[in-house]
């Protein structure tokens, strides 16, 4: 079997994807997931202009060995970009793989660990009583796990809470928007935030919450154990984590459950915070952190250390992603919870998943492959639109973290 053709499609069906679709010699082509939000066409110019050119003619059942040509073979490794391309290919690669041996893909990551695929569900209220109001809709709508944000007394357009009625999405069209921040209003807030809930919907609940990268290490450690009596299933990204050793601090002084790497790309974004277990759950998703290839040894690593995994699932990746993402959620030991955002209804006029949500959890079905179709044709219909997620700045207008 070879790669005969492999093509990128752009598409903005509510917001925009990047899908990879390479074809061969059989007749069997596979789907990959190169979106990375905000910054979608880099990765398809990486991809057109760098790597489909290298797979066409490869056997694309060597998908370790085409991984090392784009990873080894690439001087200058690792990057959002090189990693989400990578990405692509081997998860397009391994759908190949699955649909030639006639059989769904979690068969091919050593078969199921589980049934069915514990799923947490977004809380965006733009004050405490609507954030109370969601998380009961939630709740009535089966969920077992929610993160929960709101809006901060005293703060305008934050992280996690939508504009009027229409679901949360932060990428919007044009140059980023600029939004404030303010660390103490936020501090004093959110363990009241957390106080309420508790007593409303009691303890068997599963609360996230996520910081968004926005505290220093003090200020994370005092969170995260002003936020101990409330038993939080996680803490995500208290700290921007590039300085892994910050979280050394947060470990020190709670027991508060971390998670923490959506935006990292490489296991080397986790070698101390593993080896130390300074976290507690890994958030890297498929397509930005080298595909279903590094992700199987990243999470065996992992597993070592008693950590597990809770793979970023936002709206911001497509359903391509996300049913991979289940395949994988299926057949590893380490499993912890999977985030689910639903797409627009409109997405799904170009990606038809094979998954269904029921009562807290997530079920993908035993087509062969990962299991997504995509209608090119439709995604004709809905051409790239230009959309930057926002930045961040203090009240007294020192640029912040978003």
């Amino acid at each position: 079997m070879k790669i005969t053709d492999a093509k990128v499609i752009v598409c903005c069906p509510g917001r925009n994807f990047v899908t990879l679709k390479i074809t061969t010699d059989a007749g069997i082509s596979g789907l990959g997931d190169a979106t990375l939000n905000g910054r979608e066409k880099a990765v398809a110019t990486y991809l057109e202009a760098y790597c489909i050119p290298a797979l066409i003619g490869k056997d694309p059942r060597n998908i370790e060995d085409i991984w090392h040509y784009f990873y080894k073979g690439v001087y200058w490794k690792r990057g959002a970009v090189t990693m989400s391309a990578l990405s692509a290919i081997d998860m397009a690669l391994w759908d190949i793989k699955a649909k030639a041996l006639n059989t769904p893909l979690y068969n091919l990551l050593g078969g199921k660990s589980r049934e069915r695929v514990l799923v947490y569900a977004h809380v965006t209220g733009k004050d405490l009583e609507q954030t109370l109001e969601d998380v009961s809709k939630k709740v009535e709508a089966g969920y077992l796990a929610v993160r929960v944000q709101s809006g901060i007394p005293g703060l305008g357009q934050i992280y996690g809470v939508p504009k009027g009625d229409k679901p949360y999405e932060p990428a919007q069209k044009g140059l980023p928007q600029e939004e404030t921040w303010d660390t103490a209003k936020y501090l004093n807030f959110v363990p009241k935030m957390f106080a309420k809930i508790r007593a409303v919907f009691g303890d068997d609940l599963h609360l996230l919450h996520d910081v968004h990268h926005r505290c220093t290490p003090i200020e994370a450690a005092r969170l995260a154990k002003e936020l101990e009596p409330f038993h939080l299933f996680w803490l995500e990204d208290p700290v921007t984590a590039e300085l892994q050793e910050g979280l050394r601090l947060v470990r020190q002084h709670s027991t508060t459950p971390i998670a923490i790497g959506e935006v990292f790309n490489s296991v080397y974004d986790y070698t101390t915070l593993i080896t130390e277990q300074l976290i507690d759950f890994i958030r890297m998703p498929l397509s930005h952190g080298g595909g279903i290839t590094h992700l199987q040894k990243v999470a065996a690593y992992a597993a070592f250390y008693h950590i597990q995994t809770g793979f970023h699932g936002a709206t911001d990746l497509s359903p391509v992603n996300l049913a991979a993402s289940l395949h994988f959620d299926l057949a590893i030991n380490n499993f912890g919870i999977q985030e689910y955002m639903p797409h627009q209804e409109i997405v799904h006029a170009v990606f038809t998943p094979n998954y269904h949500y029921e009562n807290g959890f997530l079920y993908v079905d035993d087509t062969p492959g990962i299991g997504v179709t995509f209608n090119e044709e439709k995604a004709k219909q809905y051409p790239y639109q230009t959309a930057c997620l926002p930045v961040n700045r203090k009240t007294d207008g020192t640029m912040f973290y978003w």
